[in-house]
């Protein structure tokens, strides 16, 4: 098995302990390697180390933890890195979310101008990590896990020579959570999704589409939804996968329902990351309590993300690392994979995974009625990651408004605005 050294950038967070615990779990496959925990959080960094020294331990690994604030000596000779970071905290999520709502408009994570804001915060991050990569560990792997993941690796792999690859369990749980909520056992449902990050739809391949247990899976799900779906969001995500016989990432809730997602978020009195927030103290005194413990063990609920945290990236860097010839879903430039996009424009798709890197699969097309929305957001993606790396404010503005959800001057000019104060900090001078 391969003894590589791998950096985690962004080591000191609350989704660290269960990153750390999926490296574990994969040991054996990772056996001698070196895991470097980097963080500017120079407290929760050391707690996470010391936990996850522990946890190692406890369960025979033999894998090296160490840590430091200092992110080029943690770069030194690496073999791959891995970045989950979120400049601004919980509480810029929180700015992300909540000034949108304020005007009328959706405010999330990736989407909207809350994804926008994460992506110029997030990139203007990235931009410094690739250069200490290019000087520090020219030939090793970037894998990226930072949202919004697409529009991160759009701005890596147009700008740096660094190989970078994005990563995301979207592709493989959204067809698992549609069968979930239409009744259906979760484990029979076979699905190929490609499109773009949080924007993926199952195709159809040479063996047919979405399949459940052997079976056409659209047609059981029309059945289902003919008999009668209870739950409003379970029908409204059924119903769109029958209308597009296609299976939909949930994230499309927010262009297709729009105004009933603008009014569920407006109705609830806390956003995503207000909620997070008010449980982050307890993930920390969870984490300080298996420090003590004589065989420390991660609580789902009581562990951000759960027990086992970037697990798709763990996978990746085994079948890249130990020339698995494994296929998974990835974020990397298209290179003809997905026919309704450009070459160079970071795709969501298929890719073989082994020694030689990572290679996207070809032969695909997205379905046919969402090619119009897909593409616009494809256009988006670029024009967000061109300002985002080296952009002026005014780039900003218009990668702003070509976003779906935004699309009015006006709306575009006062978030940006407002968006810009909230987060002055985290942006480089030139985007203020």
């Amino acid at each position: 098995m391969a003894q590589v050294k791998i950096a985690y950038i962004g080591g000191g967070s609350t989704r660290a302990p269960g990153t750390v615990a999926s490296f574990i779990r994969q040991a054996a496959n990772f056996s001698g390697s070196e895991i470097v925990l980097q963080d500017i959080d120079e407290e929760r960094l050391d707690l996470v180390c010391r936990l996850s020294r522990k946890m190692a331990a406890a369960q025979g690994a033999d894998l090296k933890i160490s840590a430091t604030t200092d992110r080029r000596a943690a770069l030194d000779g690496c073999d791959g890195v891995l970045s989950s970071y979120r400049p601004g905290g919980f509480e810029a999520r929180a700015q992300d979310e909540r000034i949108p709502l304020h005007h009328g408009a959706i405010g999330q994570e990736t989407q909207g101008a809350g994804g926008f804001f994460m992506a110029l915060r997030a990139i203007h991050i990235a931009r410094g990590l690739v250069e200490d990569m290019q000087a520090i560990c020219p030939d090793a792997t970037l894998f990226n896990y930072t949202n919004p993941v697409n529009i991160v690796a759009q701005a890596v792999a147009d700008h740096s020579a660094i190989k970078v690859v994005s990563l995301c369990e979207g592709p493989i749980v959204f067809p698992q959570e549609i069968a979930e909520l239409a009744g259906l056992d979760p484990a029979k449902v076979r699905a190929v999704m490609l499109g773009l990050n949080h924007a993926c739809w199952s195709a159809q391949t040479r063996s047919g589409g979405a399949e459940y247990d052997g079976q056409p899976m659209l047609p059981i799900l029309a059945q289902k939804l003919a008999e009668g779906i209870s739950d409003d969001w379970a029908r409204c995500w059924i119903s769109l996968a029958v209308q597009m016989d296609s299976l939909p990432a949930s994230y499309m809730k927010y262009y297709y329902f729009e105004r009933e997602m603008l009014r569920e978020l407006l109705d609830k009195p806390t956003t995503r990351a207000e909620d997070i927030l008010r449980d982050v103290p307890s993930y920390w005194q969870h984490y300080r309590q298996q420090l003590d413990a004589k065989n420390p063990v991660l609580e789902p609920e009581l562990s951000r993300g759960g027990i086992f945290e970037l697990e798709v990236a763990v996978d990746v860097m085994d079948a890249l690392f130990n020339d698995k010839n494994e296929i998974w879903p990835t974020n990397v430039a298209n290179a003809g994979a997905i026919q309704d996009f450009p070459d160079s424009r970071v795709v969501e798709v298929p890719c073989l995974v082994n020694r030689q890197g990572v290679r996207p699969l070809g032969g695909y097309r997205v379905p046919p009625p969402v090619r119009g929305l897909l593409s616009a957001l494809g256009e988006y993606q670029q024009l967000a990651a061109d300002a985002a790396w080296s952009g002026s404010r005014k780039e900003a503005i218009a990668a702003l408004t070509s976003n779906p959800l935004v699309r009015t001057l006006p709306l575009a000019q006062t978030l940006y605005d407002e968006l810009a104060r909230a987060h002055r900090q985290f942006l480089p001078e030139r985007l203020w």
